[in-house]
């Protein structure tokens, strides 16, 4: 029996989410499966992958092979470098304990990367915010300065109107002087 380490299809249209799994090569993709690994969700940013890394470990080094987005997967969560670092431990390379202080390094460069990344991505969202928030205030000004224009125009208006109705009756009564 080939087995794999592959990804099952849930969630909506649109919206994927995948259950990472060990499986028969034979078997459909959503169908039966040996034993759930984890689950990898694509839809935020940095992707959301939860992982059983022990059982995970156990498959790889059985023999299971991942597909090439479950090898992804694997590869970015330490999977895969802890193998390697394994089959060197059998070849006589080095030691375990050498072996588990190179994951260790690995790892804490790995989580650095990581939160850089998401501190990244905050500032990003800060910085446009900010920017939204600063185009609506010019935008806010802009429309107080016209509402302000328009009024002095408006009031301008008015004012000549009112003086132009206040020359009209004078004009009235001294053309009426005359005619009279």
């Amino acid at each position: 029996m080939a087995t794999k380490i592959r990804l099952q299809r849930h969630g909506r249209k649109g919206r994927p989410i995948f259950t990472i799994v060990a499986a028969d090569s034979r078997v459909k993709r959503d169908g039966k499966y040996i034993e759930r690994l984890g689950q990898y969700n694509p839809n935020t940013n940095p992707a959301t992958i939860e992982i059983d890394f022990d059982r995970a470990l156990d498959w790889v080094m059985k023999g299971a092979q991942p597909t090439d987005t479950a090898r992804a997967i694997l590869r970015y969560k330490g999977v895969m470098m802890k193998k390697h670092l394994l089959e060197g431990v059998k070849k006589g390379a080095f030691d375990e304990a050498e072996a588990e202080k190179r994951f260790d390094a690995w790892m804490e460069e790995k989580a650095t990367k990581i939160n850089s990344k998401k501190d990244g991505l905050t500032k990003a969202q800060e910085e446009a915010k900010a920017k939204a928030l600063e185009a609506e205030r010019v935008v806010n000004e802009s429309r107080k300065a016209a509402e302000a224009q328009a009024a002095a125009e408006a009031e301008a208006e008015a004012s000549a109107e009112e003086a132009a109705t206040e020359e009209a009756p004078a004009e009235e009564e001294a053309s009426e002087e005359k005619e009279g």
